[in-house]
C-alpha cells in the first residue's frame, strides 16, 4: 500500500488526494489529526474495531419515543459542509478536535464525488440541531463523527443511519473506536483479523444509499415544511413516491431540498423495528 502503511505519529504534510482515502478505507487504515489545528495527519488502524451491528441495533424506548413524536426533520446530504464543520466545533466535554484543515477539504471532495454522505437533523424550527457523517464504500459505511446541539438530536441521527442501511442491504457499520455512548445503542469490538473478513466482504457487495428515498406512498412518512406541499407538485416531488400528507413543519425548505427529504421518525421506529 506504499504511503498507506503510516502508523499514528507518521506525518502527512501534502493534501489528501480521495483515491488515496478510498484505498486507506478498503485496506481497514483511516486519517485523523492530533488537533484542530495540526498541519499534519496520521494514518490509523485500530487493533479493535469498533462496529454496530445493523441487525442489533438498541433502540431504547425514550428515542422510539422522540421519534415518534416528529421533534425533528431528517435529511441526507442537504447539509454536509456545516455537519463536518459542527463535528470539527469544541463541544463541552470534547475541547479538542482531530478534524483539522486536510481533512475538512478533502471529505469534502469525497462528498462531492458521492462517496461521503451526512445526515441532518433539524428542529421545528428549521435549525440545524445535530448529524454526522461517513464514508461509503459498497455495503460498507464508515461513520466518522456526529454532533448534537439539542437533546436527542444525535441519537435520532444515528437511528436515521442505521434504519437507512439497513433498508439499503448494507453489511458492516464501522464506528472505528467503541465508546459508552456507542455501546448503549449495540456497538461491539471485534479484533482486526476479524473486522478486516467483514470489511473484505461488505466493500465489493452492492447497497443502496438511497433506497429510503424511492419507497413509495405512506410507508416513506416523509416529514416535509411548511410550502413543501405546494412547491412538491411543480418540482416532480410529489411523484417521486414520498408521503401524500406530510407533517408540516414551520420553515421554508429550498426546492433543491425536496429530493433529499428523509423519512419521518415513526418510519425509523419501524424500520428499526423489523426482524430480519
Amino acid at each position: 500500500m506504499g504511503t498507506l502503511t503510516g502508523r499514528p505519529g507518521g506525518g502527512q504534510k501534502q493534501r489528501l488526494e480521495t483515491a488515496l482515502l478510498l484505498r486507506a478505507y478498503s485496506a481497514g487504515l483511516f486519517p485523523m489529526a492530533d488537533t484542530r489545528e495540526a498541519a499534519d495527519v496520521f494514518w490509523v488502524e485500530p487493533r479493535r474495531r469498533g462496529i454496530l451491528p445493523l441487525g442489533g441495533f438498541h433502540l431504547s424506548r425514550s428515542l422510539a419515543k422522540v421519534l415518534k413524536q416528529e421533534r425533528f426533520l431528517h435529511t441526507r446530504d442537504v447539509a454536509f459542509g456545516a455537519v463536518i464543520r459542527a463535528c470539527a466545533e469544541a463541544a463541552p466535554g470534547r475541547e479538542q478536535s482531530w478534524i483539522n484543515g486536510s481533512i475538512l477539504d478533502a471529505y469534502s471532495r469525497l462528498h462531492a464525488e458521492g462517496h461521503a454522505h451526512s445526515i441532518e437533523t433539524w428542529d421545528r424550527d428549521g435549525r440545524l440541531v445535530g448529524g454526522l457523517y461517513g464514508v461509503r464504500l459498497g455495503a460498507a459505511f464508515f461513520g466518522e463523527s456526529m454532533f448534537s446541539r439539542a437533546t436527542d438530536a444525535s441519537k435520532a441521527a444515528l437511528a436515521h443511519l442505521v434504519a437507512r442501511l439497513r433498508l439499503g442491504g448494507f453489511q458492516l457499520l464501522d464506528t472505528q473506536f467503541l465508546t459508552a455512548h456507542l455501546a448503549r445503542f449495540g456497538a461491539m469490538e471485534v479484533k482486526r483479523a476479524q473486522y478486516l473478513s467483514m470489511l473484505d466482504q461488505a466493500v465489493i457487495r452492492p447497497a443502496d444509499w438511497a433506497l429510503m428515498d424511492r419507497e413509495g406512498g405512506q410507508a416513506s412518512g416523509v416529514v416535509a415544511g411548511a410550502g413543501v406541499a405546494g412547491a412538491a407538485g411543480a418540482s416532480g416531488f410529489a411523484g417521486a413516491g414520498f408521503a401524500a400528507e406530510p407533517l408540516f413543519f414551520p420553515l421554508e425548505l429550498p426546492v433543491e431540498l425536496l429530493g433529499a427529504l428523509g423519512p419521518s421518525g415513526k418510519r425509523i421506529v419501524q424500520l428499526l423495528s423489523q426482524t430480519s
